[in-house]
């Protein structure tokens, strides 16, 4: 069976949950930027939680299938329809052979995930089929999806009629309030500075992508006095070169916070503030351009209790669709 891609939508790619193990080589874990929704989406057609989906930016694709198949949408409002009538998201649903998957306008979030029963069977590379754009790797031919594409899916009977509640799904308040483990440069700056950071209402910027999210709005930090180490470049926020984790806070000159995600690169030479932590990746891939947050600073243990909770969201959701 193949899917056609009529119109790609923006930014439309192949997605799964990533290719951890090649970090250290500077190929980031990549996959879906919404773990949960990613999983949940596959959940609902009878997939494998880690099966290949298609992850949207914004504006749907149109997609014609040429056989039978289950589909379910999740992650960001983008009203899926079939041949024109509107389908529920967060829910399994059939499609025939001719039938043709469009979207209406975004109502809330950024992202959408489109699961299709048996799963998207492109070449797996490095343990994943995940698109990885800047490196040209993985997914459909290492790119967004075109006109014309046609995606090959695998075997997979599916399932029909499994939806997710609401109270399931997560939701995020706003201000959307993002937790960071401060970090080991966090010294860099004035005290002031750091109490004004926590304080500060920032919004996201419209640069904001599968790499990393900016952020600006705030009070610009204030670096304490140094002398320029060998090796780091001469604006402030320059160290010599150290590795990225995932969801670190960079700070560039001081004035525009960028949270790297899943596409970043895996290290440079700008100081980290500290790490968002991973409970709250998801919702930063779910934030749209000018979307008001605010950084709270929390600590190890802190983390780890909400990566705990997160953790038990996610089988809380698996349970209720394997029950």
């Amino acid at each position: 069976m193949v899917v056609k891609v009529i119109s790609p939508g923006l930014a439309t790619s192949v997605q799964d949950l990533g290719r951890p193990g090649y970090y250290h080589l500077g190929i980031p874990e990549g996959g879906g930027m919404d773990r949960f929704a990613t999983r949940i989406a596959n959940l609902l057609v009878g997939n494998d939680p880690g099966a290949a989906v298609l992850e949207v930016t914004f504006m749907g694709p149109e997609l014609e299938f040429t056989e039978a198949a289950v589909v379910a949408v999740t992650g960001g409002e983008l009203p899926p329809k079939v041949n024109g009538e509107e389908k529920p998201s967060w829910e399994g649903f059939p499609v025939k052979a001719g039938d043709r998957l469009s979207f209406g306008y975004l109502k809330a979030g950024a992202r959408a995930y489109i699961a299709i029963s048996g799963g998207i069977d492109v070449p797996v590379v490095l343990g994943s089929r995940s698109t990885y754009v800047l490196g040209a790797l993985g997914g459909f031919e290492g790119r967004v999806l075109k006109a014309g594409d046609e995606l090959a899916i695998g075997e997979g009977s599916g399932k029909v009629g499994l939806s997710l509640p609401v109270q399931l799904r997560g939701s995020g308040a706003s201000p959307a309030e993002l937790r960071m483990l401060p970090g080991i440069y966090w010294h860099r700056i004035t005290e002031a500075a750091g109490k004004r950071f926590f304080e500060d209402t920032w919004k996201v910027a419209p640069e904001a992508d599968r790499i990393g999210y900016r952020f600006r709005g705030g009070t610009p930090l204030e670096f304490l006095p140094r002398e320029q180490p060998f090796g780091a470049g001469s604006d402030p926020s320059n160290i010599v070169d150290a590795c990225y984790p995932y969801g670190s806070v960079q700070v560039p000159s001081g004035t525009e916070p960028i949270v790297l995600h899943r596409d970043a690169v895996s290290g440079g030479g700008y100081m980290m503030l500290g790490v968002v932590i991973s409970a709250d990746m998801d919702r930063i891939a779910q934030m749209q351009p000018h979307t008001p947050a605010r950084f709270v600073p929390v600590s190890l243990d802190e983390a780890l209790a909400a990566r705990a909770d997160r953790q038990a969201a996610l089988a809380k959701a698996e349970e209720y669709l394997s029950a």
